[in-house]
């Protein structure tokens, strides 16, 4: 079984936490209770007990804090305030960065995309200028448009005319 031990680990016992933050183990349990700092738990000897157990990123915190309240003079109201915004700017960095890496993928797709369709057009114009057109004289053929603007054919046999966009009817004329 591996063990991955990152930042966020809780690892250090409240002793070891307060010796490296240059806090008292008792101020530790004070920035708990007013939850500036929440560390881990770990199962203790009695049901019901656990004992705290800090990580790299609460002892970083820890520092933060003893900095914010002695040389900037922040009571610890205002600690807790800033510590949620900078909690917040972090979520929202790596929101953002989420979202620009989705933007980036969509318009790789979309190019994609793009791309079979402009393949796809060029395959329909060369089949369509490859296949053979029956030539049609202009005496052959006429058009009857009703009022209803839809063309009506006399006989049975219609042509469409997409290029026009409509479908036009034809029908044939006897010039025999």
């Amino acid at each position: 079984m591996q063990f991955e031990l990152t930042d966020d680990t809780p690892v250090y016992v409240i002793s070891v936490a307060a010796q490296l933050s240059g806090l008292h183990p008792q101020t530790l349990r004070a920035y708990d209770r007013l939850g500036l700092v929440s560390p881990g738990r770990a199962a203790a000897g009695g049901p019901g007990r656990a004992h705290r157990r800090y990580s790299l990123r609460d002892i970083l915190a820890l520092r933060e804090i003893q900095r914010l309240s002695q040389e900037e003079g922040v009571n610890l109201s205002g600690i807790k305030r800033i510590l949620e915004l900078e909690n917040e700017e972090q979520r929202s960095r790596m929101r953002l960065a989420e979202l620009l890496a989705e933007i980036t993928q969509l318009r790789a797709e979309l190019e994609s995309t793009r791309a079979v369709a402009a393949r796809l057009a060029g395959l329909l114009r060369s089949r369509n200028q490859s296949s053979q057109l029956v030539p049609v004289r202009r005496s052959d053929v006429s058009v009857t448009v009703q009022p209803s603007g839809r063309a009506q054919p006399d006989r049975a046999a219609s042509t469409g005319a997409g290029a026009l966009g409509r479908t036009a009817q034809l029908k044939e004329t006897d010039n025999r």
